[in-house]
């Protein structure tokens, strides 16, 4: 029954807005590096903490051991292809049931699922930069070089264009992504609490008329959705996709 009415509330929405957070990118099987065990393991390798080395004045310091950690760590995770829960918001999309997607994980999972109108608002791995000359460069490109990856017109070291710890959201990003939202008369939460700095930053904008929230853990800001959900997002998504398709 549940699954029947948020189908129908997607059909009548207007333009619906989906908020993507790490919970989602977890069931695809990536490493929380902040928050998970994987934290410890690698101040234990580089010696430094996760926060310390993804940071603008490490990347400024200490570009050899940044560009290792880089390529080891965060271009290494990004290999993992995007799980069921991106696939199933790919394909409600297709559906015409959600408008817009925005996300603060820079691994483009989204993108790569084949979303469309996804708003990265740290950007992603997938775009690296020329500081020199502007020329732009993949994720490739970073993985294949030794050591610091050069531009190869102007050998100065390419910047990835990620928000490191350190920086702030770039103001155009921000606004975009305010502005979807404050046109959404339904907002989709996925693998995030309400109190998260994805959702902190943007629920401000919203005057909808639904909330929905899907996530694995109860919190005691859950109480400003409109519909509560605990559970795994990618099954979530898929039962939204099958009911839907029953329903045509």
């Amino acid at each position: 029954m549940k699954e029947k009415n948020i189908v129908q509330i997607l059909r009548d929405s207007r333009y619906t807005v989906v908020l993507s957070g790490t919970g989602l990118m977890a069931e695809s099987g990536y490493p929380l590096l902040r928050d998970g065990e994987e934290s410890y393991e690698i101040e234990e390798k580089y010696g430094y903490s996760f926060e310390e080395i993804f940071s603008s004045g490490f990347y400024s310091a200490r570009k050899e051991l940044f560009f290792r950690f880089y390529k080891e760590v965060i271009l290494k995770a990004a290999e993992i292809p995007p799980g069921d829960g991106f696939l199933a918001l790919k394909a409600l999309q297709d559906k015409g049931f959600v408008d817009s997607i925005i996300t603060r994980r820079i691994a483009g999972l989204e993108d790569r699922a084949g979303c469309r109108n996804v708003i990265n608002m740290k950007g992603t791995v997938e775009d690296n930069v020329c500081p020199s000359c502007g020329r732009h460069y993949p994720a490739e490109y970073i993985r294949q070089a030794k050591g610091v990856p050069l531009c190869g017109h102007c050998l100065v070291a390419v910047r990835p264009q990620v928000c490191l710890f350190g920086e702030m959201i770039d103001n155009g990003v921000m606004t975009r992504a305010a502005e979807e939202v404050e046109k959404a008369d339904v907002l989709m939460v996925l693998g995030a609490s309400l109190n998260t700095p994805l959702c902190s930053q943007l629920l401000q904008y919203y005057s909808g008329s639904m909330l929905i929230l899907v996530t694995k853990k109860e919190h005691y800001s859950d109480q400003r959705a409109d519909i509560i959900i605990h559970g795994r997002c990618d099954r979530f998504l898929r039962g939204i996709v099958s009911e839907a398709e029953r329903q045509i």
